[in-house]
């Protein structure tokens, strides 16, 4: 109860200074656990349980799947080079069955390993069900974004990666850093189920996609929580689509699914479209 108070406190304060729009969803969802800070401690256990998908091109023999300590030591050792990589970025119920379910199929689809940092792999990590103060999902995205930003320098120095063909993805609260990445060197990025949008989620977008990096959002036309069919959302212009953001962009795909599901990572008409995209930016 107390961590409660405090949180609706540090909102008054913000829509006190105009932080949020007068009449936005108070807080009223849960909250558990309080660590987000993005400590190097932090940020090696995030890195070390992530979820390591390889396809046999990398093994030598069957699809390998398990936490990237665990990796084999023989990774890439029959490829003819490098490896491009796919980082997947979880939503808040963190490594759940259906990201390992589309590392597999990238790996068996596209022939492409990926790592998934397990962000809830620090202890007493934060959780929450929304809607939370605005504040609080602020400091889960500075986590996530230290996190992708740590995954990318671990990734480039792995021996069978090649660090000019690493590809970004997230999914809900895992696609707000992948938008909000500044770094150009990623060479796609993948946002899935959010709108890159003024919400009840964030503060502001803070979208900072280069306008020359490839980039794919599909996001379903009901989300229930980044559409205007969201009541949380009734203060903000919501359309629920990265297109206002990305309209600018050389190479911006923006796929809106009429759908009302909130994780459509694994549907296929996400699949077709990922698959399409990720063959096309990497000329195979």
């Amino acid at each position: 109860m107390r961590r409660l108070a405090v949180v609706g406190l540090v909102g008054l304060a913000l829509w006190l200074a105009g932080g949020v729009p007068a009449g936005a969803q108070q807080p009223q969802g849960k909250i558990q656990g309080s660590e987000l800070s993005p400590s190097p401690d932090n940020l090696a256990r995030s890195w070390a349980g992530a979820s390591l998908v390889l396809p046999p091109a990398l093994t030598g023999g069957a699809l390998w799947q398990g936490a990237l300590r665990d990796a084999p030591s023989a990774i890439g050792a029959t490829a003819a080079a490098r490896s491009p990589l796919v980082i997947l970025m979880h939503g808040s119920s963190g490594l759940a069955p259906f990201v390992g379910e589309h590392q597999r199929w990238l790996a068996e689809r596209l022939g492409l390993p990926s790592i998934a940092p397990d962000s809830l792999a620090i202890p007493n990590r934060l959780t929450y069900s929304s809607p939370i103060d605005v504040a609080v999902y602020e400091r889960v995205h500075s986590l996530r974004l230290a996190e992708l930003e740590h995954a990318l320098a671990q990734a480039k120095a792995l021996p069978w990666v090649d660090p000019a063909r690493i590809l970004i993805a997230g999914t809900s609260e895992g696609a707000v850093p992948v938008a909000r990445l500044s770094d150009p060197q990623p060479l796609a990025r993948l946002i899935y189920s959010w709108s890159c949008e003024a919400n009840y989620f964030v503060e502001a977008p803070k979208t900072a996609v280069p306008t020359d990096t490839p980039v794919l959002s599909v996001i379903a036309t009901r989300d229930p929580y980044f559409s205007p069919e969201n009541p949380w959302n009734a203060p903000y212009p919501v359309k629920g689509t990265c297109g206002e953001a990305l309209k600018a962009h050389k190479d911006a795909t923006i796929i809106a699914l009429s759908s009302d599901k909130h994780t459509i990572l694994n549907s296929p008409q996400s699949r077709d479209a990922a698959a399409a995209f990720i063959t096309r930016v990497l000329g195979r």
